[in-house]
């Protein structure tokens, strides 16, 4: 169909602008009538439809969210990083949101920003989002919030008042826990961690993880060496590490961290798995190529992805049912050339 401008001039595709000027509202009216939010009169509701509909603007999305109540679109809140983690956690909501039928409105948020949390909520709040989703991974330290919407929360950020929360998590505690087993299994009898920033929640599931592992078996805890996640702080763990002594075993909280401390005890003249075995986290497609391959954990993202927008539709569009129970996300240790026994000493 050709689509008239408002004002006449030929085929232009009308704008937001001319339906708020045909109804004679502001275009913040007519966004708020587009999302399907409350508050709007049904006589206003009308108006614009009808403008909408004579100016051939967005009948379809229009009504469809007027009768529905819904706007069928999904806000994240997310921290904005190119770190593994959470860029492959996103990837694997916004291929769950594409999937369910919905779609993905991002709003990022930087390390450390004063009330980042609450704003990017609110401003996904004003767009008329359905659901919010906060894959947040750091303590920023930010109040309880109140929404009118369900949320899913991935990880342990700030408490929400909401009509219903539910979660989903990547299963860091019982990853962290299935590495350091497995190297306590080829008989090494402790366990060094290098842990990632404790600012970040996923770090301290890690950091639980292994205490827990060596718990289980009465091993002894040695001190925690913390990096920040990249290589660099790797490489500085393993000259402090292979300066220590004694040290057989080391569990990393991330792949990059693993990769540079197997260089770093290298250029103090150990060797990876014979003298230092070393497990990574994550499995970044990088770690099979590395030299020695890394042994690592795998995070199943797209599985708790899936996991958690199942229970976030559910809780979108049967708001009154019984919430749907969370099944556990798998544990998948891949094994490659990094770990064996301990040397003969």
């Amino acid at each position: 169909m050709t689509r008239v401008g408002a004002q006449g001039g030929g085929a232009t595709a009308p704008r937001a602008v001319d339906v708020a000027r045909l109804a004679g509202v502001s275009q913040k009216t007519v966004s708020r009538v587009f999302n399907g939010e409350r508050y709007v009169s049904e006589d206003v509701r009308r108006r614009v439809l009808e403008a909408a509909e004579g100016l051939g603007y967005r009948l379809n999305n229009a009504a469809r969210a007027l009768a529905s109540g819904r706007t069928r679109s999904i806000g994240v809140v997310t921290l904005g990083t190119a770190l593994y983690g959470p860029a492959s956690l996103l990837i694997g909501i916004e291929r769950a949101t594409r999937d369910a039928g919905y779609a993905l409105r991002v709003v990022n948020t930087l390390e450390g920003e004063p009330g980042g949390i609450a704003g990017a909520v609110e401003s996904l709040l004003d767009q008329g989002v359905d659901g919010i989703v906060v894959s947040e991974p750091i303590d920023e330290g930010t109040p309880s919030l109140s929404v009118d919407v369900p949320v899913l929360v991935l990880g342990a950020p700030a408490e929400f008042g909401s009509p219903r929360v539910v979660t989903a998590g990547v299963g860091a505690e019982s990853l962290a826990r299935a590495a350091t087993e497995h190297l306590l299994d080829l008989g090494h009898v402790t366990v060094h961690h290098l842990a990632g920033p404790q600012r970040w929640f996923a770090a301290r599931d890690r950091l639980i993880g292994w205490r827990a592992a060596l718990a289980a078996r009465d091993r002894r805890q040695p001190p925690v060496v913390e990096g920040d996640w990249s290589a660099a702080s790797g490489y500085a763990a393993g000259q402090e590490l292979a300066a220590a002594g004694e040290v057989t075993a080391v569990f990393a909280a991330n792949d990059d961290m693993a990769i540079g401390l197997i260089r770093g005890l290298a250029d103090a003249g150990l060797r990876v798995p014979e003298d230092v075995s070393v497990v990574g986290f994550d499995d970044i497609p990088v770690s099979a190529y590395v030299t020695p391959p890394l042994t690592t954990v795998r995070q199943p993202f797209d599985a708790v992805a899936q996991e958690g927008l199942r229970l976030l539709v559910q809780a979108i569009e049967k708001p009154d049912a019984e919430p749907a129970p969370a099944s556990d996300p798998p544990v998948d240790l891949v094994v490659r050339g990094s770990t064996a026994p301990p040397p003969v000493r």
